[in-house]
């Protein structure tokens, strides 16, 4: 977000948002918790982070958080495709708020087709997707 912009995925329940998704190629985000720990085991940049995940309070547990997911990744095809990393947390069998899983869930990501890459804290996780050109698919078609 260097230059002042940033790519998102926005749900809307008629004229009101009730979610979205940030996302973006790599340069455009930079930070990520758990950096250091990131940091550690880094083979090799992606091409494409999602980073964030915001869904309306009285909204929250409907789906809304993977209907985003699914646009985000529907851009990212249409753009060229690539490696795509994100860095949800896993609480499976915990109970939390809903309000500290602003990076998605793992179990979210792992339905739509993420493997884990490696644990970087206590809860987070990377995992990633390779997510194919949009151009390739429908040119084989």
């Amino acid at each position: 977000m260097r230059e002042g912009r940033a790519h998102a995925a926005l749900v809307f329940d008629g004229p009101d948002a009730v979610g979205w998704c940030q996302f973006g190629p790599t340069a455009e985000l930079p930070n990520i918790r758990s950096r250091k720990a990131y940091q550690e085991g880094l083979k090799k940049l992606p091409d494409w982070r999602i980073t964030c995940f915001f869904i309306d309070r009285e909204r929250r547990g409907n789906g809304i958080a993977s209907s985003a997911l699914h646009e985000a990744l529907r851009y990212i095809a249409q753009s060229g495709g690539g490696t795509v990393e994100a860095y949800p947390e896993d609480y499976t069998g915990e109970r939390t708020s809903n309000s500290f899983l602003c990076s998605g869930t793992l179990g979210m990501f792992e339905k739509a087709g993420f493997r884990k890459v490696r644990k970087i804290a206590m809860r987070r996780w990377v995992v990633a997707k390779k997510v194919p050109s949009a151009l390739d698919v429908n040119a084989r078609h």
